[in-house]
């Protein structure tokens, strides 16, 4: 059965390195399928600072014309805390218990996910795709404990993730992009453009409702 990725966040706002991320663990993966999940209330950082209807409208914006990404709806209207676990046991109940679903992770994000929330139960309900940024040693990072489960689960084989519903961890290089959220919105409130670090419908957007002023 043909998997499912999942690439969350607060796109706050979305820009092309969440996007190239999702694109090429995709394409390395073969997937048809990606949902892009924007947060609402994320337990790990303060609230996001664009609205969640600014946010997801934002996202739509973004994915729009690319036929492999979906937009999910999950979190981003929740006002609780929302945790990846609870999440995957939603999508779990939705899509049932044999559709294999691939979480897309950064690799400093995966270097932290002993402090997720239940974050054992997460192999049983997905596969996890670390996605490398080039020169980045992710054995460096990790603490023993992840370290052990990486070489436990780790798979250079895409085909193993299609295999099974959830449980190997995959690793793949990505582009270089230094992208983030932050310095966008850093550069709007300094009446600077940040033209070409995210999608142009995504700059109008931001233009026309006038956020991060």
């Amino acid at each position: 059965m043909t998997a499912i990725g999942l690439l969350g966040g607060t796109f706050d706002p979305i820009h092309n390195g969440h996007l190239r991320l999702a694109e090429e663990m995709a394409a390395a993966l073969g997937l048809d399928e990606v949902r892009i999940l924007p947060t609402g209330t994320p337990p790990h950082r303060g609230r996001p600072h664009a609205a969640a209807a600014d946010r997801l409208a934002m996202a739509q914006l973004a994915i729009a014309g690319n036929p492999r990404f979906r937009l999910d709806e999950h979190e981003v209207h929740k006002t609780e805390p929302c945790y990846m676990v609870d999440t995957l046991t939603e999508l779990r109940a939705e899509l049932g218990d044999d559709r294999p679903i691939v979480l897309f992770l950064g690799a400093d994000a995966f270097a932290g996910l002993e402090g997720w929330h239940q974050w054992r139960r997460l192999f049983a309900l997905c596969h996890i795709a670390v996605a490398e940024r080039p020169g980045y040693d992710l054995s460096r990072h990790l603490s023993p404990v992840l370290a052990g489960i990486l070489a436990t689960r780790l798979t250079a084989n895409p085909a193993d993730l299609a295999a099974s519903q959830a449980g190997r961890i995959f690793r793949h290089a990505i582009s270089q992009l230094e992208i983030s959220a932050s310095a966008i919105r850093a550069l709007v409130a300094a009446g600077r453009s940040p033209r070409y670090l995210l999608p142009n419908a995504v700059l109008d957007y931001i233009d026309q409702h006038r956020l991060y002023r």
